[in-house]
């Protein structure tokens, strides 16, 4: 766990002193964030939950920037119902999946209002306990890698964005019986300082 936490605060120092020296932003942002997984073991369905996290945006011209993010998300996932399903979650309805997602946003400012965002996202699942009740880390990877891409309002101090991220990745941690990679949907609004 010191790792992670190491990891993630060398990660917002070192860009933080890269846009010292630019003009850039720093901010806060929240919403919901949708989640589903495929898999025969999954409701083919988006849950519901939540992602709190920070962001810096970087100009590298007038049009173009860069948006590093350190993201916070939690998300109950629904299993399948299925009694085919290979796995037994011993009749689990829900796994708690917490992730820090690492987004590295490419910004197109079409206008003064509009930026496209597209880029790489990776996720690091979290919390120390072991069993899959209480965060599925006994059946998942501790790694997710993720393309997103999505749009940004920006209205004053104030950014309105929705993003859609789709899992590159097998997240199936037990065996390779069954690919298993995450989708998402963001929701939320920032506050630029």
């Amino acid at each position: 766990m010191r790792n992670k936490i190491l990891v993630l605060s060398l990660f917002l120092i070192s860009f933080s002193a890269i846009s010292y020296a630019q003009k850039f932003q720093f901010g806060i942002k929240g919403g919901v964030d949708m989640h589903k997984i495929d898999g025969r073991s999954f409701n083919e369905q988006f849950a519901y939950g939540y992602q709190a996290g920070v962001f810096v945006a970087i100009p590298l011209s007038e049009r173009f920037g860069i948006q590093p993010e350190v993201i916070f998300s939690q998300v109950n996932i629904d299993t399948a119902n299925d009694l085919s399903s290979p796995y037994d979650f011993n009749n689990l309805d829900k796994v708690k999946l917490k992730y820090i997602k690492i987004p590295l946003l490419l910004n197109y400012n079409a206008n003064k209002f509009v930026t496209l965002q597209a880029g790489p996202q990776f996720g690091i699942l979290m919390d120390d306990n072991s069993t899959l009740l209480e965060n599925g880390k006994s059946a998942f990877k501790k790694g997710d890698f993720s393309m997103v891409a999505g749009l940004q309002l920006n209205i004053s101090s104030i950014k309105i964005y929705g993003r859609y991220g789709i899992g590159l990745n097998n997240i199936n941690d037990i065996d390779n019986k069954e690919k298993w990679k995450n989708q998402n949907i963001q929701l939320g609004i920032g506050f630029k300082f």
